[in-house]
């Protein structure tokens, strides 16, 4: 294309044009294997990673591909060493396989036995492998195989495993399609999982992951460990797969703070997991001492170090992730790499929403100013209470009892991260709060209420930021976050996008503090509606006040 939207550089970033004719297929194109690093009004910056590149091939891309995409649409030549280096890091991956082979077991071959060599020598790999079978060819300890995964990928040498899974206890578990089917992309999605035997599926929230995660089950046919974020999350899977599938009341258990239940299919709560008693994490037993056949990982985008740890245990299992999004604020993507799985399904939001699956939404920010005072506050706060101080500002209340006024008898959720701040807007609003402290059936009733349409808005703290199904939510007023998470945007965007009955579009505000790091921090969360396609529009409070701005 002589004149594309796009620019590829020697750098290995790409400048996309987004007011370009053909932006929006070229996004569509690129976010596959590139990961979009700014995105300010008029050019967007992308960057091609190592990581990206692997997840691509491991999601059945290959290097001639993604090279026919960028040469489909640049404006310029792009650079000859791009080409090459996309070509090689590709090739990297599989490489190096995992194998079962019928008399050594485990073992480690490759297609290149320089690279075997290398990677042998490794220090950190030398503990995990066995005898040497021959030069392409070694053994490796069963209980090594998810370590050596994680060695080989910080190498450079992502192993493609290929060495199987055991069956699991079999139980039978079929989808109940009484009035209702999967979705093509949930089909393809499920079917790209149980092809690859592990990894990690990609959907919008509100999309139907947990319907994935049920045909996943179908497909194996055996005890699951199903992993969520909470306990009001576990009991929603549970309603969805009696609900959707041939499972009884009596073979869904529910393991979690209040309920240690072990059944054919078992519901566990991360933080129940993650407790240590004595130093030792004293439910991990669950997994490992049991013979499941599927374990399905919930939000895996979140999963806290420890999970990583006994999931290197156990990677004889198939193994499901389920996430809105890739994006890890602490950069553990290549620990979802290599000890989940690849990435096997991936389809972009608006893709979905143009399927009429998803709510369309628009995105909008609101630019407030701090109070005299405040200011004074902003400038004078240790560094680690900046965001605080600013993010927190009265005037945001203002706003956001006029924004729920202007959308009265629609379904509101004000969302935030500081409980102070929840707590006051709760009391001048006038409306119910849901927060970590709120007891769980105190939590699941102001849901229903919700749901229900008995309650028109909820206050609520980012405990509904993850599997919280509030199907006619219309409009998100965001007060504050978790600093510059995209991982959070993607969630709190969702809480609004299941398809309204009425067909109506979305609307997800963000109040924001001008010239402070929450305006920063919002420009960085708001990588991720840049990613999937959404535009925003920037409004000042001041013209909302006055009523000289449409929304």
């Amino acid at each position: 294309m002589a004149d594309g939207p796009l620019i590829v550089q020697s750098d290995k970033t790409l400048l996309l044009e987004i007011d370009h004719g053909a932006a929006d297929d070229c996004r569509r194109a690129i976010a596959a294997f590139a990961e979009l690093e700014r995105s300010p009004e008029h050019i967007h910056t992308y960057r091609l990673t190592s990581l990206g590149l692997w997840n691509a091939r491991a999601a059945g891309l290959d290097a001639e591909s993604v090279i026919d995409v960028l040469l489909r649409y640049s404006r310029y030549a792009v650079p000859h060493a791009i080409l090459i280096d996309i070509a090689e890091t590709m090739a990297r991956y599989g490489r190096l396989r995992l194998e079962t082979h019928p008399v050594h077991g485990l073992i480690l071959t490759t297609t290149d036995s320089a690279v075997l060599e290398e990677v042998i020598r490794a220090k950190k790999v030398q503990p995990m492998l066995g005898k040497r079978i021959d030069s392409e060819t070694i053994q490796v300890f069963p209980s090594e195989r998810g370590r050596l995964k994680q060695s080989l990928l910080k190498l450079g040498w992502p192993a493609e495993d290929m060495a199987g899974y055991v069956d699991g206890q079999a139980h039978p578990i079929e989808l109940a399609e009484n009035g209702w089917t999967l979705r093509p992309y949930q089909r393809l999605a499920a079917e790209g999982f149980w092809h690859g035997g592990s990894g990690v599926v990609v959907l919008p929230c509100g999309a139907g992951k947990t319907l994935v995660g049920a045909a996943a089950m179908s497909l194996a046919q055996a005890t699951t460990l199903i992993l969520v974020t909470n306990t009001v999350a576990a009991r929603q899977w549970r309603n969805e797969l009696l609900k959707r599938t041939s499972l009884t009341e009596d073979e869904i258990g529910e393991y979690s703070g209040s309920r240690k239940e072990i059944r054919a299919v078992t519901i566990a709560t991360y933080q129940v997991l993650t407790t240590k008693r004595g130093g030792v994490y004293a439910h991990l037993d669950l997994v490992d001492q049991h013979d499941w056949g599927l374990i399905i990982y919930d939000e895996v985008h979140l999963l806290p170090a420890p999970i990583f740890r006994f999931t290197a245990d156990i990677q004889s299992r198939r193994r499901l992730g389920l996430t809105a999004t890739l994006v890890r604020e602490d950069g553990l993507e290549g620990e979802v790499f290599s000890l989940i799985g690849p990435k096997r399904y991936d389809v972009p939001w608006k893709e979905i929403e143009a399927q009429g699956y998803i709510a369309p939404a628009e995105c909008i920010e609101v630019r407030v100013n701090l109070t005299d005072a405040e200011r004074l506050a902003y400038a004078t706060a240790e560094p680690e209470h900046k965001y605080r101080t600013c993010a927190t500002t009265r005037t945001k209340g203002a706003i956001a009892k006029l924004l729920v006024e202007k959308h009265q008898g629609e379904q509101i959720l004000v969302i935030g991260q500081y409980l102070d701040q929840l707590g006051t807007l709760s009391t001048e609003l006038g409306i119910p709060v849901i927060t970590g402290d709120t007891p769980i059936k105190e939590r699941e009733e102001l849901f229903q209420g919700f749901r229900e349409g008995e309650i028109n808005a909820l206050v609520v703290s980012k405990v509904a930021n993850f599997s919280i199904d509030l199907p006619e939510a219309t409009i998100a007023i965001q007060v504050s976050g978790a600093f510059g998470s995209r991982q959070e945007e993607a969630q709190r965007l969702g809480r609004i996008l299941r398809p309204k009955a009425d067909g109506r579009t979305a609307r997800f505000y963000t109040l924001v503090a001008r010239d402070t790091v929450d305006q920063d921090f919002a420009q960085n969360r708001q990588r991720f509606l840049a990613e999937q396609g959404y535009s925003y529009r920037i409004v000042d409070a001041d013209d909302i006040l006055i009523g000289d701005v449409e929304l």
